[in-house]
């Protein structure tokens, strides 16, 4: 219990960006002093098992042992250099001074045809977010279009006008 007492709890969890983190530093806060497990959970709204490991672990494993783990999960479709293709194709396309838009279908296209993966369409926005794209993008300009014509058409009255 000496352990704990050089510790200021609540101090390190205002410190963090991890809520996880956040509360199970609090749980530890409220734990010495001298709270029980079943009060700790039911102030943070969280299990007894929860408290219960948080408490175990910091005995055990300190400070250290309360970090997040690294999680394993399904390995990505594409490689990081396919990645990397993939996102050169997309700011080609969305520079392109023909006009158009590219679509998550045309995206998904690309990707059969370049690297033989297959995604569900609904995954493509998926992979577009983790990649830091946006599906919501303006529209390209077209290559006939003249400024000066724009600017002169939202000059013109319109019907709503006094």
């Amino acid at each position: 219990m000496d352990s704990l007492n050089d510790i200021g709890f609540k101090k390190l969890a205002r410190l963090q960006k991890s809520i996880q983190m956040k509360m199970r530093l609090l749980a530890l806060a409220h734990f010495k002093e001298g709270q029980s497990r079943t009060q700790i959970a039911k102030f943070l709204k969280v299990s007894r098992t929860s408290v219960n490991k948080w408490v175990h672990t910091f005995l055990e494993e300190g400070l250290e042992g309360l970090q997040e783990k690294p999680r394993t999960g399904r390995p990505a479709f594409l490689t990081p250099e396919q990645q990397e293709q993939l996102r050169q194709y997309l700011k080609e396309k969305a520079h392109n001074s023909q006009g158009g838009r590219l679509t998550g279908a045309d995206i998904h296209a690309y990707i059969i045809q370049q690297f033989d993966k297959r995604y569900h369409h609904d995954s493509i926005y998926y992979l577009l977010d983790h990649m830091g794209f946006s599906w919501i993008t303006s529209r390209s300009k077209h290559p006939k279009q003249c400024q000066a014509t724009q600017e002169a058409f939202k000059k013109l009255p319109t019907g709503n006008d006094p």
